[in-house]
């Protein structure tokens, strides 16, 4: 990024956490208290103990065992820091963090963070094999796990600690700031994996405020207030959100598992004015008997990410809510990317808007030129987040400093992106390239149809073809192609469709379509 560039990002950036109330007046020993947190920890360990030095009788977190203020949640992983380092984890070395949304999460990511230790994210829906691989690659010293888990982490040979061993330690422990590390470790999310082997993707800690700030000048996120997180916290909208809420000193609600009839209850009870989810969870909101009863209005935000958010939805989405939806585009490499927001999406419903200060945007042809607006070719971006490369070596592709994040997508007219679907997704079925995520728009919006995805599979004639799954009630495959053939071009029409009742989909709610029945398949 150009210093110029750089430099009008870190101040729209200031002025927008100086807006939301990240950055404001506190006493003079909270401030030298934060300075020497952030120093000594780093943003990821520091991350509890910014709001506990501003607001430490403030509550903090809400989960499934109740509640935690800013500074009972700070003893807390200082206790389990100053526990871990007793038991020789810490710098150099990689603490692997197996939670799901609870305070135990941001125990171990803080705890283990403080000791400068890098903090490794683990997929809460790998199976054993997956969590062994995934532990081996990226050099896991120590893990962290709910009780739940034990089954699959059984046979991993290194030092293991539950959720109730975790208690145990915290409540043997020294609750008082634990020493400096020699060096700050990273922060490691993986990749989602839906389209090949989950990938570390490190980054060092960032001292800079263009990430949060740019989030922060796109969505009214203010501090003081409740936010409801659905993601999971492994995942980077989840943990970024998360991140964010403690930054503001804004109450984190979270629940382990997410039913949609228990979010509402706790979007009333605790006042909630900002709502995170996947497009699958707002769909399940959109869907629960009885949401036109409940009393949201004090929502002003509910920002979507983590996966395609479609046209339809984000219409049901806006009526039910009115204009307070925000669509966040992301990658586990690049961070934050675009943000729509409800005038956007307004304009021009499933778009994922544009790019914060600081974050360049481009959308390439084969010959890695710029195609025109409405031309679909790949995206690439530069973003002050972006990561350096994975673990295990290797990166993504780039062209001109800007890196490549595996969509395709077009600019319209207003300058706002459009993800078309990932470039390993796109077919060429009998000449004509194929993205499926246009039909797949098409599809969710049929008012019979729940949920929606569209594959390639291959075809002896034509080299691939269309498959659709789809989750629907009283249509019929015929009734399925008809639809397609009244609104699209004869060659996207799907040739199969293969009726289910649930979509395969991970935990942050992206389709696993190499789960699909006979996707990929020879014989399919």
């Amino acid at each position: 990024m150009l210093p110029r560039t750089r430099a009008i990002a870190e101040f729209t950036a200031l002025r927008a956490a100086v807006r939301a109330g990240m950055i404001g007046p506190m006493p003079p020993r909270a401030l030298a208290a934060t300075a020497r947190a952030m120093r000594a920890y780093g943003p990821l360990g520091a991350a509890t103990a910014l709001p506990a030095h501003r607001f430490p009788g403030r509550t903090g977190l809400v989960d499934d065992r109740g509640s935690l203020t800013f500074g009972e949640l700070e003893r807390r992983c200082n206790a389990l820091a100053n526990a871990l380092l007793a038991r020789g984890v810490g710098a150099g070395g990689t603490v692997g963090v197996l939670c799901r949304n609870h305070r135990g999460l941001l125990e171990g990511m803080s705890g283990a963070a403080k000791t400068g230790a890098s903090v490794l994210f683990l997929n809460t829906d790998f199976a054993a094999p997956q969590l062994r691989d995934a532990v081996q690659r990226e050099g896991v010293t120590a893990l962290l796990h709910d009780d739940e888990f034990t089954p699959i982490v059984d046979g991993l040979d290194l030092p293991r600690f539950t959720e109730s061993d975790m208690d145990g330690l915290i409540a043997g422990a020294d609750d008082a700031p634990p020493p400096a590390p020699p060096r700050h470790g990273s922060m490691v999310i993986l990749t989602s994996g839906t389209s090949g082997r989950p990938k570390g993707a490190p980054r060092a800690q960032p001292r800079s405020l263009a990430l949060p700030g740019g989030i922060l000048s796109k969505v009214p996120f203010r501090g003081g207030e409740a936010m409801f997180v659905g993601p999971p916290l492994f995942h980077g909208l989840g943990l970024t959100s998360a991140l964010l809420a403690l930054s503001l000193g804004s109450t984190l609600v979270l629940r382990r598992r997410f039913d949609a009839a228990r979010v509402l209850d706790d979007l009333e009870e605790h006042r909630c004015t900002s709502f995170v989810a996947v497009p699958v969870m707002l769909s399940r909101i959109l869907a629960t008997p009885g949401l036109e009863s409940r009393d949201l209005s004090r929502l002003t935000v509910v920002m979507t990410g983590g996966a395609r958010l479609d046209g339809a939805l984000g219409g049901r989405a806006l009526a039910a809510f009115g204009p307070v939806l925000y669509n966040f585009y992301g990658s586990t490499e690049a961070s934050c990317i675009t943000i729509a927001t409800p005038d956007d999406l307004a304009a021009a419903p499933g778009c994922v808007g544009r790019p914060p200060a600081g974050t360049t945007v481009a959308v390439l042809g084969d010959d890695d030129r710029p195609v025109p607006p409405g031309a679909t070719g790949r995206i690439f971006v530069d973003t002050p987040a972006r990561f350096g490369g994975y673990t295990g070596g290797g990166g993504k592709e780039e062209v001109g400093g800007l890196m490549a994040v595996g969509d395709l997508g077009h600019l319209d007219a207003a300058g706002r992106l459009h993800v078309d679907g990932r470039a390993d997704d796109m077919i060429v079925s009998g000449g004509e390239n194929v993205h499926p995520g246009e039909v797949e728009d098409l599809l969710a919006a049929h008012p019979a149809i729940a949920e929606a995805t569209v594959a390639g599979v291959p075809d002896e004639e034509f080299g691939q073809r269309l498959r659709a799954y789809v989750v629907a009630r009283g249509l019929t495959e015929d009734d399925v192609k008809k639809h397609v053939a009244a609104n699209l071009a004869r060659h996207k029409v799907p040739r199969d469709v293969v009726f289910l009742d649930a979509l395969p989909r991970n935990p942050a709610g992206k389709v696993v379509k190499n789960a699909l029945p006979g996707a990929g398949s020879p014989s399919a």
